[in-house]
């Protein structure tokens, strides 16, 4: 089964011959290949030709590392930007791995959250006193995030993953009622044009989501990450209440991978195997990316656990397995 038909199958609420694996960045390429990215100034002071280079220097490593861990998409976290520098990059790295190995996006800075929020004392003035003052912005951040989407899908990507934090451990940001008023409807209306034109999109936030789970599963987004274990979310639990109607991706705990020990990471990631994958609709990820201050020793731990699982699911399934 090909890397677009096996998450496809999966976000379909169907079980594939192994449940899609990958991850929403990977910081750790040099010591897993020997191999670092240009920088950004590279990119960005590059000729044309030059940047055609760079450009293959970049395809090379996400190609090692889908290829070493056996990845099933790749989201873009090299280069950044919402310029032509990203959306070119996209378009060559398409080509590069061909039609069934999907691609996906960040979009960040699409909606009222954590991260876009500067001056909380500003806005919570304006939340209960000019409540049209945070629409007008929700709505201009909504439109920019559209353009750099519909940018993105044009340069070939599979799907858009909409990024922003709307919870705290202890659970939403917002009240339940002010989300649904200040931020779903502003999601749902961007995920609603991208699947217009045909990409998958996906719902990134930590902390506790339990209060607005239900709002999320109504914004038309196809799965969710990161299903944030250090805040309570159970993929059991979680897995019960949003089946069929929104898939999830993550839950192997990142402190977990950060710090050790090895047996709490395979206690992690055979508990969202075990929980995740029955019936489809689960992608095995860690509960953020593979950042640089994680041990590649402790994320192969986690990929080995994945290895093992694969292993043993019935010969129908495994029919093709790797291809």
């Amino acid at each position: 089964m090909k890397p677009r038909e096996r998450l496809d199958k999966a976000l379909r609420f169907e079980e594939p011959d192994r449940p899609p694996h990958f991850e929403n960045g990977f910081e750790l390429s040099k010591q897993a290949l020997g191999l670092e990215f240009p920088s950004q100034e590279e990119l960005y002071g590059a000729s044309e030709k030059e940047r055609e280079k760079l450009y293959g220097r970049c395809a090379a490593i996400y190609e090692g590392i889908i290829g070493k861990y056996g990845w099933d998409a790749a989201t873009i976290w090299f280069p950044g930007g919402r310029d032509e520098i990203q959306y070119g990059f996209i378009r060559f790295l398409r080509k590069y791995l061909g039609d069934d190995f999907p691609i996906l996006n960040h979009i960040w800075d699409s909606f009222v959250s954590l991260e876009t929020v500067k001056d909380y004392m500003s806005f919570s003035v304006k939340l209960m006193e000019e409540p049209e003052q945070i629409h007008q912005w929700a709505k201009a951040m909504m439109e920019a995030a559209w353009e750099h989407a519909q940018r993105s899908i044009d340069a070939g990507v599979y799907g858009i993953v909409i990024a922003n934090d709307s919870a705290f451990n202890s659970g939403p940001f917002l009240s339940p009622a002010q989300h649904a008023e200040f931020c779903a409807p502003y999601v749902r209306e961007l995920a609603g044009r991208m699947k217009k034109q045909g990409a998958r999109i996906g719902y990134h936030t930590d902390g506790n989501l339990m209060k607005i789970l239900d709002q999320i599963m109504d914004m038309g987004v196809d799965f969710l990450h990161s299903v944030d274990p250090m805040a309570g979310m159970d993929i059991r639990e979680v897995k019960e209440k949003t089946y069929g109607r929104l898939a999830l991706m993550g839950n192997v705990q990142c402190s977990f991978l950060q710090t050790g020990p090895a047996e709490d990471i395979v206690k992690s990631a055979e508990y969202c195997l075990e929980h995740g994958t029955k019936g489809g609709g689960y992608i095995y990820s860690s509960s953020n990316i593979i950042f640089s201050e994680i041990p590649l020793e402790n994320y192969e731990i986690m990929t080995d656990c994945y290895k093992k699982y694969c292993s043993k699911l019935p010969a129908s399934r495994r029919v093709g397995e790797g291809k």
